[in-house]
């Protein structure tokens, strides 16, 4: 993967955080975070094919992994596409282009790590649920 890797997802989670904190809109107003429950559903969503991922024997994923993986982006493509926090959020933390990038087990692993990493840092910034 090249977005994240094992060495820097962490700080990726943290400065993408900070960056929407910082966030303001066309007026200059802060956009405000997105909510942790929302972070938490898209995770949520994430967490079947995780506890699948850790049971494949093979380091490749098969057919099935890999289709219900393409499914978890287009799921979160389309909460980005109901709610202008959420698009935010996924688009500044890139998660579509890093679910692209999975081809291993490890890849996906890396990918879950990374959004719980995200929630983390989200709750400790001060972000809310709904």
């Amino acid at each position: 993967m090249t977005i994240i890797n094992e060495t820097n997802y962490v700080d990726v989670a943290e400065k993408t955080i900070n960056r929407l904190k910082e966030k303001k809109d066309n007026k200059g107003k802060p956009v405000g975070l997105v909510t942790t429950s929302k972070i938490r559903n898209i995770l949520a969503m994430g967490a079947e094919i995780y506890n699948d991922v850790l049971l494949a024997k093979d380091e490749t994923l098969d057919n099935e992994l890999k289709g219900r993986i393409d499914y978890l982006r287009i799921r979160t493509l389309y909460e980005a596409g109901r709610d202008s926090a959420v698009k935010s959020f996924v688009i500044e933390a890139r998660v579509p282009d890093i679910i692209k990038e999975i081809k291993t087990k490890q890849d996906y692993i890396l990918f879950y790590r990374y959004m719980e990493s995200l929630v983390a840092f989200h709750r400790f910034f001060g972000g809310k649920d709904m």
